[in-house]
């Protein structure tokens, strides 16, 4: 009873705390695609909705520039980033402007990373930037990153507009000869015109115009009504999308149907037994002891190198360097006054393993005489010799 008790408990608050955990959702981040679905502050539903309000003839474009429809009027392209633009759309879009349509391009801020195709037909470059500016604004928090650009050339929809409102931002360079700056501030241009055939293009440095935050600021309602004044208005929202994966290879699937395979293979190899099992074979490892004694062996018969003697005075050395503070570079009698044990031990044992050296032939016997004295005075110095006399005594 005590158990399905505490089972209801702990039932009961993971049910709750799932609960919380379902209702608390993080808010999306604000869109900043110049979409007419998006109703965020860099959107474009507020002038899409205005202008059908109004009476006007405004569509969006989801399938391919290729098929925009002949009745479209104007068409505007708004700082598309989701896909680019195809050098076939390029050409559908040369066709129709030739045709008397007009194509206002609200140009990316960054060149040549999105739209690469439609900003080589356009010939577009990166200009300088802008001065800030808040003339027309009842107050200058009105819009904090924005500024107000004059309107140089009054022409087509820009007629009887004096200020537009846009961001604070790098301007725009088109390099046709025949390209119209119309309206800017300082050095920078904001809106380009360029006759073509007979129809015109509008390029415009940035999305701010389109943007819901700057729609009703100055003139720029008034741009769109002049737009949309011409005839059906046509928003491109195919471009703002991104651009589905490709499919999956022929060679992709080859690959998993090999893998599968594969596995299937050694699944059966490891799962099914082509005979009796075998018993466990019992393994009989060596003991120490026979490591020693094919170690001893193997010393016996292998001749002793007379570079092994020097070592053992090096090695010794070393260790009082690290254990006892004497320098390497003390000679052998200052070293020996320098311990505190073992001196006298230290001198007979350089001794025998100089007159060892001298010897013309060096036995394993006289190896293993200078390396017990060695490792006598290793253990002095690293205090084991004392501790072993301490409990002898």
């Amino acid at each position: 009873m005590k158990n399905l008790r505490t089972a209801v408990i702990f039932g009961v608050l993971i049910a709750l705390a799932l609960a919380v955990g379902l209702s608390t959702r993080a808010d999306a981040p604000e869109s900043v695609v110049p979409s007419v679905e998006n109703t965020g502050a860099q959107g474009a539903r507020a002038l899409y909705l205005y202008l059908r309000e109004g009476g006007r003839t405004v569509d969006a474009q989801t399938t391919s520039l290729e098929s925009l429809s002949s009745n479209a009027r104007t068409l505007v392209i708004a700082a598309p980033q989701g896909r680019p633009v195809s050098k076939e759309e390029v050409a559908s879009l040369e066709r129709f402007v030739r045709a008397g349509g007009t194509l206002v391009y609200l140009s990316p801020r960054e060149l040549g990373k999105y739209q690469a195709a439609l900003e080589d037909w356009l010939r577009l470059d990166s200009g300088p930037l802008m001065p800030a500016s808040s003339r027309g604004l009842a107050s200058t928090l009105a819009d904090a990153g924005g500024t107000t650009v004059d309107v140089w050339l009054a022409t087509g929809p820009l007629r009887g507009l004096a200020n537009l409102r846009v961001s604070q931002d790098r301007g725009l360079r088109m390099l046709h000869d025949d390209a119209v700056p119309l309206a800017g501030l300082g050095g920078a241009v904001a809106v380009w015109h360029r006759a073509l055939g007979s129809g015109e293009i509008y390029v415009l440095a940035g999305a701010d115009l389109v943007e819901n935050r700057r729609l009703e600021l100055l003139d720029n309602l008034r741009f769109w009504d002049a737009l949309a004044a011409r005839g059906p208005l046509v928003f491109d929202e195919y471009h703002h999308e991104l651009a589905p994966p490709p499919p999956l290879s022929r060679g992709i699937w080859v690959f998993v149907a090999q893998v599968l395979v594969v596995g299937l293979l050694y699944a059966v190899s490891r799962g099914t037994r082509f005979g009796a099992a075998r018993p466990l074979r019992q393994e009989r490892h060596r003991s120490a002891l026979e490591y020693v004694r094919s170690m001893g062996w193997l010393m016996r018969r292998a001749k002793v190198e007379r570079e092994l003697l020097p070592e053992l005075d090096r090695s010794l050395r070393q260790l009082m360097q690290e254990r006892l503070g004497i320098p390497l570079t003390l000679t052998d009698e200052d070293a020996a006054r320098a311990m505190e044990r073992g001196g006298r031990d230290y001198l007979d044992a350089k001794a025998d393993l100089t007159r060892t050296l001298a010897q013309p032939d060096i036995r394993p016997s006289d190896y293993a005489r200078v390396a017990r004295h060695y490792a006598h005075l290793e253990r002095v110095v690293t205090g084991r010799e004392s501790d072993a006399l301490d409990r002898a005594a």
